[in-house]
């Protein structure tokens, strides 16, 4: 530990780990376009990105092919995937476009973590029928804007009459397999896994060593802070360790010296360590982290989750998982300097990235874990705070059920890749369908929408640019069901308006290419990735409708290449004088 100390030393002579290096800017020179033209090249990228989203959509929709700089292409069916990746368009104006579709796909992707391709589908058609409007018509945007967020309100209204909340394993495994492309055993996997470790459980998907998926269900705490320096990184963008000791602290840690015994400690057993602690900054991540640089120590410093009191109830649940000693709780008196080795808890897998960081095969005592969710659920039966029960909950989540573990299988690691995508996205959707139920699937339940919204013609006063911003709402609502039936290979025209001529459940089956009741057919869509694909999309979409004026950077002129030639050995032409100095 020489190089720890001798760091230590060093670390009050260099500045903070974060100190920032003085760079020089340089303006990049911009385009300014306006009107019509600006908005008919973003159109253009729209229809681009639009284009490449909308064949993978419904369950007869098509792969696309992602070439990658490294590897095998890709091969998925994932909308925000390949969103991303036409996102490079050599037309400025264009790319400026395609970016606002991207947008569109991530807000969704991120609140609810499917319905991508239908919130794609449904913003190009409001953007390109509302840029259509406004030049055709010489109607206010503004206006028709605000027609179309009237129109998303009633749509809304009408969606949660006809939702339905998810009560059964059956219906968790009808939502998984819908998601993951009609993949029943995929469905049956994430429905199990629900099962095992609750509504509120955590679940992680990653690359299986069989041909075969498999659900694998440990004991484990995740939580939502990641390492507070990249620098720690052993792996791409994450930190991988085994059988790792981990210190926990309720205070901040400044001073070196205060983990150099918990340091020495794990390197004397060559077991890495992992620091859990309301801060880590000054001398004590500038040491530590130069050590990781230079002698590849193995450790990672984390943030400890939640605030206040929240906090220290978390690393109290940690520490029970780990059968760990959380230091600096001022009712116990401990020194983090004080460490022995029955302080420090043990994981037997640890990963940690960005966001994130999951313990593993926490060797925690059984009976002590127990008493620990047992004092949790009483404080939930005792709280009347919404908020302090959800955070209960969660608590409670991560320490009594575990974390199950998707090991996805198969032959190359192409497959692996764009199976692993579906079951992403089958995933995230069961997660919403349990949060805000369910609707029929197939783009049904927004086309129901569509007679609701057409109402608001004869029954709500508007303006005339509202009125055309409803009917493109109107309009747009019938968009992904129509395109599932095109993907199919049928008039997705004709059977839209069969299906509106049906009781409400009815809806067209795209797999078998008939009319059933959706529900009973188990094609049903998640209520939240309905609303929040809905919501995004004419967020954006009638913002786009107002726009003017485009401003882009041009590009960087390359730099003149040295002239060899002439430049370089030009000057020397004068050297044939030399001849007369007798050498």
């Amino acid at each position: 530990m020489s190089l720890l100390r001798s760091s230590a030393r060093l670390a009050r002579q260099v500045p903070n780990a974060h100190a920032a290096t003085v760079t020089q800017h340089r303006h990049a020179s911009k385009s300014v376009d306006f009107g019509k033209k600006a908005r008919q090249e973003m159109l253009d990228g729209l229809d681009t990105l639009a284009r490449a989203v909308t064949a993978t959509l419904g369950p007869k929709g098509r792969s696309v092919i992602i070439e990658q700089s490294w590897g095998a292409p890709k091969i998925t069916k994932d909308g925000v995937t390949v969103a991303k990746a036409v996102v490079a368009l050599p037309n400025k104006l264009q790319n400026v476009g395609a970016n606002l579709l991207l947008q569109v796909a991530n807000n969704t992707n991120d609140e609810a973590g499917d319905g991508t391709t239908t919130a794609t589908v449904l913003a190009h058609k409001i953007a390109s029928s509302g840029l259509a409007a406004v030049e055709n018509h010489k109607v206010n945007p503004y206006e028709v804007r605000k027609g179309m967020q009237k129109a998303v309100d009633r749509a809304l209204e009408h969606l949660k009459t006809i939702k339905r909340e998810v009560n059964s394993h059956e219906e968790v495994v009808q939502v998984a397999t819908i998601s993951a492309n009609n993949d029943v055993a995929t469905g049956t996997l994430i429905a199990d896994a629900v099962r095992r470790v609750g509504k509120n459980g955590v679940i992680t998907v990653k690359d299986g060593k069989t041909l075969n998926d498999e659900l694998e269900v440990t004991e484990g705490m995740k939580f939502d802070r990641g390492f507070i320096s990249p620098y720690f990184c052993n792996k791409a963008n994450k930190v991988e360790y085994q059988d790792a000791l981990v210190l926990l602290s309720e205070k901040k840690i400044s001073n070196i010296q205060a983990i150099i015994p918990a340091l020495e400690l794990a390197a004397q057993r060559h077991r890495p360590l992992v620091i859990i602690a309301e801060d880590i900054d000054g001398e004590a991540l500038t040491t530590i982290v130069l050590n990781r640089l230079k002698s590849g120590l193995p450790v990672v410093a984390i943030k400890a989750p939640g605030f206040g009191d929240n906090r220290k109830h978390t690393l109290q649940d940690i520490a029970a998982s780990l059968g760990a000693k959380v230091f600096g709780d001022e009712a116990m008196n401990h020194n983090v300097a004080d460490v022995k080795l029955e302080d420090l808890g043990h994981a037997g897998e640890v990963v940690v990235t960005k966001e994130d960081s999951l313990l593993l095969h926490g060797k925690g005592e059984k009976a002590a874990i127990e008493a620990r969710v047992k004092q949790i659920q009483d404080e939930i039966d005792e709280t009347t705070s919404n908020y302090e029960k959800e955070k209960l909950q969660e608590r409670l989540a991560r320490l009594a059920d575990g974390v199950a573990v998707i090991k996805i299988g198969g032959s190359s690691e192409v497959e692996v890749s764009e199976k692993k995508d579906r079951v992403n996205d089958a995933l995230n959707a069961t997660r919403a369908a349990l949060e805000e139920g369910i609707v029929p699937g197939g783009g049904t339940a927004l086309l129901r929408c569509s007679a609701p919204v057409r109402e608001l013609l004869t029954t709500a006063t508007l303006s005339t640019s509202e009125e055309v911003g409803v009917k493109i709402v109107c309009e747009a609502l019938s968009q992904p069901c129509r395109m599932i039936v095109n993907n199919a290979g049928l008039d997705g025209d004709a059977i839209c308006e069969q299906i509106l001529e049906k009781p409400v459940p009815h809806g067209f089956n795209a797999l078998t290419s008939e009319m059933t009741d959706m529900l009973e057919s188990g094609i049903i869509d998640p209520t939240k990735v309905v609303r929040t694909a809905l919501v995004d999309a004419v967020g954006v979409a009638s913002l786009l409708t107002t726009s003017e004026v485009v401003i882009t950077d041009l590009p960087e002129p390359k730099a003149a290449a040295p002239d060899a030639g002439a430049g370089g050995m030009g000057g020397m032409g004068g050297m044939g004088g030399m001849g007369g100095m007798g050498f």
